[in-house]
């Protein structure tokens, strides 16, 4: 892993390579599968019941992000997708050798994952909040954002509550949408020492003068208890597709491959309709995110499907399939390059990194 500055801080740069490094020694990957199935293996029968896999699944799910099992109906279908993976859905058992094949799959693609999309960790600490606060750059800043701010007959508690929710950990604030953050962080800077300005009817100048007090206060409260935040950011600029169309071998590949699952009438033609299930299955190899995973690309894809009467309920050949999918990519890529679509995302790590997942870490 490398070290990389973001905003004034520290970040480790999580982006697969150590994972690589692993699967991809053999006898390193070895001893860690030996390791690992010696602990899972309670009653030393040298296989792995449900029950003894049920710590490894866990253990995954924490390192792909997921919330603990029994806290969500979507995350809890993901565990049980992975538990399938170990035993094809109905085997009781699951050897050393199945163990390690799996398990060698689940985390190459996390690696694929990660490489495609490096996470960087960053500790935010209330530094690069009072930076930000007493920097030259901050009126101008915050009048932006005052004037964002729609709340009708608003006080300037509740515009201050919403300028935190807009500042980004560029500016040293994290994320607001973390409960966590919000009791431990923002309501105790709120509550300490509150004067009687921030229930009164807002303007442009009491709330610049009582949000950098609010501010100093929530970069005390981070110098006393930093939050550790997980960002990623990925651009969307069509490369990926690019890439795909400009390799024929691949693209025929990757279409084949799309298609494997996709119901066919008995004369071999394929719904229209399953064009969104194809092109999902192509995501990966095209450098797209799923459909449904980010609201302006599935914009940008559903303009692709107007254009080409992609939705218009008919049947068609394979090869017309084929030739469909590939015109959207095209549409989809060329829309990209004229308006690249970038998303950036913020998630608090409320475990210790090192001990967020112990099935992850190689035995000394």
């Amino acid at each position: 892993m490398e070290r990389q500055g973001k905003s004034g801080s520290s970040g480790e740069v999580l982006d697969g390579s150590n994972i690589m490094k692993l699967v991809g020694n053999e006898e390193v990957f070895a001893h860690f599968v030996d390791n690992k199935f010696e602990q899972l293996d309670r009653d030393s029968d040298g296989q792995l019941s449900v029950k003894e896999l049920e710590p490894a699944v866990a253990d995954i799910g924490a390192a792909l992000g997921l919330p603990a099992q029994g806290s969500s109906p979507d995350s809890d279908h993901i565990y049980s997708e992975v538990l399938n993976e170990f035993t094809h859905g109905k085997q009781e058992k699951v050897s050393k050798t199945e163990f390690k094949e799996v398990l060698s799959d689940i985390l190459l693609g996390m690696a694929a994952g990660l490489k495609r999309d490096p996470i960087v960790i960053l500790r935010i600490d209330g530094e690069d909040l009072l930076e930000f606060v007493n920097g030259p750059s901050f009126e101008s800043e915050m009048v932006s954002i005052y004037s964002q701010i729609e709340v009708p007959e608003g006080s300037v508690r509740d515009f201050v509550v919403k300028a935190l929710e807009k500042l980004t950990v560029e500016q040293g604030m994290p994320p607001c949408s973390d409960s966590w953050v919000v009791s431990k962080i923002v309501e105790p800077a709120l509550q300490s020492g509150a004067d009687d300005n921030l229930d009164k009817p807002v303007s442009e100048e009491t709330f610049l003068a009582e949000f950098k007090k609010i501010a100093e206060r929530v970069a005390q409260r981070l110098k006393e208890q930093p939050v550790i935040v997980a960002h990623s950011e990925n651009t969307f600029d069509g490369s990926g597709i690019k890439r795909l169309l400009s390799n024929k071998f691949e693209l025929d590949k990757s279409l084949n491959a799309a298609l494997e699952n996709v119901p066919k009438d008995k004369h071999g033609k394929i719904a229209k309709e399953y064009l969104r299930v194809a092109l999902d299955a192509l995501a990966p190899s095209a450098g797209l995110p799923p459909f449904g995973a980010v609201d302006q690309m599935d914009t940008i894809v559903n303009e692709a499907f107007k254009m080409m009467d992609a939705d218009d309920g008919k049947i068609v050949k394979e090869e017309e399939f084929k030739k469909l999918l590939t015109e959207i990519l095209g549409s989809v890529m060329l829309q990209l390059e004229g308006n690249p679509v970038l998303v950036s995302c913020n998630s608090v790590v409320h475990e210790p990194l090192n001990s967020s997942s112990s099935l992850l870490q190689a035995s000394s």
